[in-house]
């Protein structure tokens, strides 16, 4: 007994104090020993499972009451006390915020970002969520948590390492901008400079150099040699540099890193975004990567907030066809469609038309794959197939959300065209893209998808053909005389258009110019661009064509014309003669 006596008082000594002895010893031996306090650590234990499931209980009541007000609310209900949440979730949102608010981030993925809340009436919670969207260019979803849920999330901040989070994307400084606005006026330049940076400012200075050099697109492409690095400027690939072969695995994973994507993934294509954040825009950088031959080729997009801001009035669209375009724009209802091949500035169309129609009495939604350039005060939905979020069923959700003004991405098929023209004579505006050569094209699209033409007919407003044309760059701009037979064609096109048009030039002192290349322009004799556009408005005429079902191009250019239309290649030179581009470039867009 005595040997057990002194195992029990090692065992409640602690660090140094004095041992059990004398009656608190007897006490201990006999709780060990013998039956004098069993019935009390029974009664002990019989209380505190009961206590167990009486709190397993009320947790259970506390579950069911917060999906019950979920349900009341309309929101999807979800219990977070096993569900994994990881720091860099919870870190979405700082964590002062969160307590403000009854607010916690449980998922982010980069693409989507999950958040929950006690108090579903915060307005609050709306604002953070725009701000998550815009930040992270994700879509956002709200779920109601009890506040067992929340107390327990939010005690998670205490286990969160304490850092700052890094950036996300690329910064590119207006200094930055400075220093390689001279490189970027010549791309001899640029390759030099290349060579000589390591790799991180390697990146940078691509980026930068084609920010400076007005690019819409870079492009490093591997071949058997080395790399290549070109810029589509105005429209037109132009070389800008070339990186040695040993460097490109470094470049790419630094592109990779920064845009998102897998390192490790060489044999598919993947998809990524760069955040470039400066002091007067936001410039976000679509990045795609293609395995090849030699290696993988990266494309990257460059999407400024600045494009989305053109204004109706300076999309190029002249004399009668902006007045035809401008009184149709502003009916209440109907539909506008623009059309083109891609990179014919169909979608910047579109846009210019929502600048001007967004008013503060107007409800604006657009449906879009993706969505490119964020609109202010206007709502952005960006379709999603894995889903099925497609233009169709979007379509039908947005027109629940009583819109005024309604812009479908593109026109691709029966049911999303059958739901848009339905919209259009139910008193909605809708403005959309079909993928045709020439605003005539159209109608014979819309009629080969099987559309009725009894319900295809009242519901078109006008078609907008259109094609993006290079400006001559003003600082180097001279007259010059073409090529006699390229002289004798822009002739024949500018003397086709009927007297008495308004539009019809003065064709006894024409004059033509060109560029001849300077620091302004890369030496390229182009800055910047501007659309030729045919617009085919609904006449009659035009109306009992369609109501026949059988209609061809050809006989609805013939009629177009017939009834004032300009093509794009006569709107073209009419731009030539008034010194906007050459009629080099508008052969090479247009014919």
């Amino acid at each position: 007994m005595s040997n057990t006596t002194t195992s029990i008082e090692d065992l409640l000594s602690s660090s140094g104090k004095q041992k059990l002895t004398g009656k608190a010893a007897a006490a201990a031996t006999t709780q060990i020993d013998g039956k004098k306090n069993l019935p009390k650590i029974k009664e002990r234990n019989v209380q505190e499972k009961l206590g167990d499931k009486l709190q397993v209980i009320t947790d259970e009541n506390e579950e069911i009451k917060t999906q019950q007000k979920a349900e009341e609310y309309g929101m999807p209900y979800i219990d977070l006390m096993e569900f994994p949440v990881s720091n860099e979730s919870l870190q979405s949102i700082p964590e002062n915020i969160c307590i403000e608010n009854n607010l916690i981030c449980f998922v982010n993925t980069g693409e989507e970002i999950r958040l929950a809340t006690t108090d579903p009436e915060n307005k609050k919670n709306d604002e953070i969520r725009n701000q998550l969207e815009e930040q992270h260019h994700a879509k956002t979803k709200l779920y109601l948590i009890s506040n067992r849920n929340l107390k327990k999330r939010l005690a998670q901040y205490a286990k969160v390492p304490k850092y700052a989070k890094p950036i996300e994307g690329v910064e590119v400084s207006e200094a930055e901008l400075t220093q390689f606005a001279e490189i970027a006026k010549d791309f001899m330049a640029l390759n030099a400079e290349i060579k000589k940076v390591n790799i991180t400012d390697m990146v940078t200075l691509i980026i930068a150099a084609s920010l400076q050099s007005g690019a819409s697109d870079i492009h490093i492409e591997a071949e058997e040699a080395d790399i290549k690095v070109r810029f589509r400027v105005d429209g037109v690939l132009h070389d800008a540099a070339s990186i040695d072969k040993s460097s490109w695995p470094k470049v790419i994973s630094r592109i990779k890193l920064l845009s998102g994507v897998k390192l490790n993934i060489t044999d598919k294509p993947q998809d990524g975004r760069i955040s470039i954040k400066m002091t007067k825009e936001h410039v976000d950088v679509r990045v795609s990567t293609l395995p090849t031959t030699w290696g993988e080729s990266v494309v990257m997009r460059l999407l400024k907030s600045s494009t989305a801001s053109l204004d109706f009035e300076d999309l190029g669209i002249l004399g009668q066809a902006y007045e035809n375009l401008k009184r149709e724009v502003e009916r209440p209802n109907g539909m506008i469609i623009t059309t083109g091949p891609t990179g014919s500035g169909k979608t910047t169309t579109l846009y210019a038309i929502l600048n001007k129609l967004n008013k503060e009495g107007t409800k604006v939604i657009t449906l879009e794959d993706p969505v490119e350039y964020k609109l202010k005060g206007i709502n952005q939905s960006q379709i999603d197939h894995s889903k099925g979020y497609s233009f169709a069923d979007g379509l039908r959700s947005i027109l629940r959300q009583d819109p005024d003004i309604v812009m479908v991405g593109e026109m691709r098929d029966l049911e999303t065209s059958d739901v848009a023209i339905n919209a259009a004579l139910t008193g909605h505006l809708v403005i959309s893209t079909i993928h045709t050569n020439s605003a005539a094209g159209a109608i014979p699209r819309f009629l080969a998808m099987n559309v009725k033409p009894f319900l295809l007919a009242p519901a078109l407003n006008a078609i907008i053909g259109q094609r993006l044309v290079r400006r001559i760059c003003e600082s180097c701009k001279q007259e010059y005389i073409p090529e006699p037979d390229k002289l004798e064609r822009a002739k024949e096109l500018l003397n086709s258009i009927p007297e008495g048009h308004p539009d019809k030039p003065d064709m006894t002192n024409m004059k033509f110019y060109k560029g001849t290349g300077c620091d302004v322009c890369h030496k390229i004799g182009y800055k910047g661009r501007i659309g030729i556009y045919e617009i085919l408005g609904m006449t009659p005429e035009i109306e009992k064509m369609v109501l026949s079902g059988k209609v061809s191009e050809y006989d609805m250019q013939a009629v177009g014309i017939k009834n004032g239309m300009l093509t794009m290649a006569q709107d073209g030179m009419v731009k030539a003669l008034k010194g906007i581009t050459s009629i080099e470039e508008v052969f090479r867009v247009s014919e």
